[in-house]
């Protein structure tokens, strides 16, 4: 008999055609399972750039303190130029936050004055005499037992640009919410020129500076005005 036909047929395949057949298996598996990370990385990506704070922002925002007192600074026409926030800082200081428009370019003083009243056209407090723009408003905050520019109401000068624009914030441990709130109130002043802190070289002013230049520091006329509340 012929030893092929007693040879038992078989169905299974070659192990060299099997072998092939594995690897592709394999290899899609692995290409399927690297498509999965990355999309799982694209995702995890998507997260961090939706909130590249991990959330301090947000936890920043909330944590902020309300203004403790605030100001709408409007001129002798009535029309607004700003606004001001007052807000407890720490160490015992207080944040002084302004921001203005609509005013010409160049420097200006910048006070707190001693009695909450803005009145356009109106007389001193302590000179019924004296008329003029914001008068009612009092001197610097502070004025009794001090000098320029040692008022409790002397602020940094606010610097306008060309824009007309004026921002800035800074911190003062002259104001506190009892001295802004007294009695009189309080109001916050825009002179219509720049403060010189009683700062006179004595070639100028052998004897110093004198007594207008101790009380206002030279800044000019009231130009704007507003009510702390």
């Amino acid at each position: 008999m012929n030893a092929s036909a007693m040879t038992p047929p078989t169905t299974d395949e070659p192990a060299a055609t099997r072998r092939p057949f594995r690897a592709r298996g394999g290899l899609a598996f692995l290409g399927l399972a690297g498509m999965l990370t990355l999309a799982a990385c694209g995702e995890g990506n998507d997260a961090t750039t939706a909130d590249p704070t991990g959330g301090q922002g947000a936890a920043t925002a909330a944590s902020s303190p309300d203004p403790l007192a605030s100001a709408t600074v409007r001129n002798a026409e009535g029309t607004e130029v700003g606004t001001a926030q007052f807000t407890e800082a720490d160490q015992d200081a207080m944040r002084v936050s302004v921001e203005f428009s609509g005013l010409e370019p160049g420097y200006y003083g910048l006070h707190v004055h001693g009695n909450g009243v803005c009145e356009a056209e109106s007389s001193a407090p302590d000179d019924p005499s004296e008329t003029g723009a914001f008068l009612s408003a009092g001197g610097h905050l502070g004025g009794d037992d001090a000098r320029h520019p040692d008022h409790a109401g002397d602020l940094p000068a606010l610097l306008v640009m060309e824009s007309g624009r004026a921002a800035m914030s800074f911190e003062t441990d002259r104001l506190t919410a009892e001295n802004l709130r007294d009695d009189n109130g309080s109001a916050l002043m825009i002179h219509s020129g720049p403060d010189n802190y009683a700062n006179i070289p004595e070639r100028y002013a052998p004897e110093g500076p004198d007594e207008d230049t101790r009380s206002t520091g030279d800044a000019g006329s009231r130009l704007a005005c507003g009510v702390i509340e």
